[in-house]
This record gives C-alpha cells, sequence and structure tokens, in this order.
C-alpha cells in the first residue's frame, strides 16, 4: 500500500511567530491537525483510517487500512506540550507528527528561512515591549499567499500580512 497525500494548500498553511527583536522576525510554517483529518478523509476515506493516543497522549499512532493486504498499517510519533493547552496540545501535537510520517505536510521541512524586517511587519510603533519579561512582540498577523511545490520541495511562497501586504517572496 501505498499513500500519495497531496501538497498542502496555501490556505492550510498557518505562520506562526518563531523569534522577534527590534529589527525584525521571522516565520515559521506549519499546519493544524484538522489539516490532517482533512487530507486523510480526501485521500483514503473517513472510514479507512483511524488514530490512536498512548502514554497520555504523548503518542498518536495513525492507522490506514490496506485493502490488498487486508490489515491496517501504521505510523507512529510523539508530540509536545502546547503551551496553552497542554494536554489537547500534546494530542494535536503527535496527531501531527505521525501524520508527517505518512507524508501528510512534509514539504513544510523545506521551508526558506522567513525574515520580515520590522518596516514590514506595520511598522516599528506596532511592536510593543512587555513589561513582564522584556521581550517585544507585534499584534500583526501573517498568512501564506501563495505556495509553489516540486517534489515536496517548496520553491516559491509569498506571505502577506493583515494588511494585506506582501512582506515576503521566496522563488527558488
Amino acid at each position: 500500500m501505498e499513500a500519495m497525500f497531496r501538497d498542502l494548500k496555501a490556505n492550510e498553511i498557518d505562520c506562526r511567530m518563531s523569534q522577534i527583536n527590534e529589527k525584525g522576525l521571522t516565520l515559521l510554517l506549519y499546519k493544524d491537525a484538522r489539516v490532517d483529518m482533512d487530507i486523510l478523509d480526501e485521500t483514503v476515506g473517513a472510514k479507512n483510517w483511524q488514530r490512536t493516543h498512548t502514554r497520555d497522549n504523548a503518542n498518536c499512532i495513525i492507522e490506514i487500512w490496506d485493502e490488498d493486504k487486508k490489515q491496517w498499517i501504521c505510523k507512529e510519533d510523539t508530540g509536545t506540550e502546547s503551551f496553552s493547552q497542554a494536554e489537547k496540545g500534546l494530542a494535536s501535537d503527535s496527531f501531527k507528527r505521525a501524520g508527517f510520517n505518512w507524508g501528510i505536510g512534509r514539504e513544510l521541512y523545506t521551508a526558506p528561512y522567513i525574515y520580515i524586517p520590522v518596516k514590514d511587519a506595520k511598522g516599528k510603533e506596532n511592536f510593543t515591549l512587555k513589561e513582564k519579561n522584556g521581550k517585544y512582540t507585534t499584534d500583526t498577523k501573517f498568512y501564506v499567499e501563495a505556495i509553489q511545490i516540486t517534489s515536496k520541495i517548496i520553491t516559491g511562497l509569498a506571505i502577506k500580512n493583515d494588511k494585506n501586504k506582501r512582506v515576503f517572496v521566496y522563488k527558488k
């Protein structure tokens, strides 16, 4: 059995701030668990896959039914807790990682280094210094406008901010 999962679409990829300072910020690309569920449903059918969590949600096993072999084929991975909802985040992360093992969204591992200068992140006035820990933050949101993937490798990427301004372009 070989499940061939399609590439992610731009609207299925989220941007998360990785680092920020007075000069700019870096972004990471990620997918959420709903994307994996939708792609599994669409590709193998809602009744032909299942997930199981073990070790108090730290591990997730995604099993896909192989009609030729008449058996479940499984792939498993471990997640990490999120900052907000630890238990739910752990289950979600382990599920997404198990999805990567099946090839869902694996192209995200080929993302370029995404650096956005402060002037493109709405302007310096929108960066505020938190008094609690002395770290910079911004209320600006970013999203993937377009993505090009060739053989599971990101070869083109455009990111916009929430003011609909393109702030990053990558072409390999």
